[in-house]
């Protein structure tokens, strides 16, 4: 396979979403040469509006975010490639990436690869993440939903515990499973304080009708919700670092120390695919630190 132009770049950031170009734009303003590649999928794509990124005091689309982040990095001279990296080796003089353009040369990498949610495939539930009436993040958006007809969906012991994070912004949360099973005593008791209402009936249908979602249950009645957290889990997309023996969690996500730094030398890890806070400004934060260590641990560049 051919070598792909630009040869010897500082870094490649492999993901560009809002902790890859953040790390590209401060790399390129370090003056280093750095290119991103990015499958298309970042997850702040699906964010209709998101109100608790620091300076939008009235909310942003995630793909706007993206936009101008894009817009932003492209200024300072970063090429952002559009494909997806499937292999990647450590080599004498850093890594080589296979895309389906060719080999990448780089002395650094930063995986901003991020994570993808798992979901029921269900048609109805995927069309409602656009207008906010199914979500998956109530970090981010749960004040939107307060006091508002709350569902979350999942097993009961994993879900039950977002039902109780979301009993902060509403009376109104209801536990939903697919499985019909309970869950621990001891959260079954947190659940009844809380007032949290937890049918024994699986959920088996969903629908988007009237400017809400209903739920058909097992037993024949229909529940009817203004928003559903989805609880499934999620495949955190780290793959290419785990390949190169990258110590990770039992989620998958990449150990890193202070400075975002894997067990690989010259291996960077940011956002999703470190953190369970699965947070824009936390990914950010990441980019930042990890730009600033690759910058320090090259070659002085001086003009």
């Amino acid at each position: 396979m051919p070598r792909f132009e630009p040869k010897d770049l500082d870094a490649l950031i492999i993901g560009g979403g809002p902790a890859g170009l953040t790390c590209a734009i401060y790399l390129a303003r370090y003056r280093r040469q750095v290119v991103v590649v990015d499958s298309g999928e970042s997850r702040a794509a699906l964010i209709p509006e998101t109100h608790n990124y620091p300076g939008f005091a009235d909310g942003i689309a995630g793909p706007r975010l993206l936009e101008a982040l894009t817009s932003q990095a492209k200024a300072y001279g970063v090429e952002i490639i559009g494909d997806r990296i499937t292999a990647l080796l450590r080599v004498e003089d850093g890594f080589e990436a296979t895309c389906s353009r060719g080999i990448i040369g780089s002395k650094r990498v930063v995986m901003a690869s991020g994570l993808i949610d798992h979901d029921l495939g269900n048609p109805e539930l995927q069309q409602a993440v656009g207008n906010g009436l199914v979500r998956y993040c109530p970090i981010c958006d749960g004040f939107e939903a307060s006091d508002r007809r709350i569902a979350v969906l999942g097993n009961a012991n994993e879900a039950g515990t977002k039902a109780l994070f979301l009993r902060t912004y509403s009376k109104d949360v209801t536990l939903l499973t697919l499985d019909g099973e309970g869950c621990c005593d001891q959260l079954a008791r947190e659940l009844s304080q809380a007032g949290i209402r937890f049918p024994k009936a699986r959920a088996v249908a969903f629908r988007k009708q009237n400017g809400h979602m209903t739920v058909s249950l097992s037993d024949g009645t229909v529940e009817a919700f203004d928003v559903i957290y989805p609880v499934l889990g999620c495949e955190v997309r780290s793959e290419l670092g785990r390949k190169l023996g990258a110590r990770h969690n039992d989620t998958g996500c990449l150990e890193v120390d202070a400075r975002q730094r894997t067990n690989v030398a010259g291996l960077y890890a940011i956002g999703d695919a470190v953190s369970d806070l699965h947070q824009i400004a936390v990914a950010t934060g990441h980019a930042a630190v990890a730009a600033t260590d690759i910058h320090n641990s090259l070659p002085r560049n001086f003009r």
